[in-house]
């Protein structure tokens, strides 16, 4: 049996067979400044399944609950200075690509209270994007979130496509141009 399955994958491979997954190269040569620095898988990672916490007591979600579109996770924390500065512009990312096929989630990890969250978000007229929380940080360890901020992009099957360290420049004409590619490949 086992020679029978070598026997069929063998074939497939030689017959040219590739795994299914967007074509990430056009995102990646749109590339520029800051955005140099998200880095394109050759081969979608798996994600996490663990769970993180919706604000105001409404429960928890997952990853897996986002399916079906391009997701843009950004791990942060309400004492992060660049995490701070970032949160505008994923706002303005949400508002402009927001919708059926593209979703920016951000997601608080560590230490941070539902009332420190709500008071950033409030001053910065942040109204878009959802006060999710990993306060044990289990997501973010098995997410290999360490340091923040961490942007990580997944693809609509779930996958982890790319992560940029550190903050950067979301509202840039590169940022918005790599996720209008990244939508228009799907």
């Amino acid at each position: 049996m086992k020679r029978y399955i070598a026997a069929i994958m063998y074939t497939a491979i030689a017959l040219g067979a590739t795994p299914s997954f967007a074509d990430t190269s056009a995102a990646a040569a749109l590339r520029t400044g800051d955005m140099k620095k998200l880095v394109f898988h050759t081969t979608p990672e798996a994600t996490s399944s663990v769970a993180f916490i919706l604000p105001n007591g409404g429960g928890e979600k997952t990853l897996r609950d986002y399916s079906g579109k391009y997701v843009l996770v950004n791990f942060w924390a309400t004492w992060c200075a660049p995490c701070r500065k970032e949160m505008p512009m994923l706002s303005e990312l949400q508002a402009e690509f927001g919708g059926d096929d593209f979703e920016v989630v951000t997601i608080a990890t560590g230490r941070n209270t539902p009332a420190g969250i709500s008071k950033f978000f409030a001053d910065s007229n942040i109204e878009n994007l959802p006060r999710y929380q990993d306060p044990k940080q289990s997501l973010a360890s098995q997410m290999g979130v360490f340091g923040l901020p961490i942007t990580v992009i997944m693809d609509p099957s779930g996958k982890e496509i790319a992560r940029l360290r550190g903050d950067a420049n979301w509202s840039s004409e590169s940022a918005k141009a790599v996720i209008a590619e990244l939508m228009k490949s799907e």
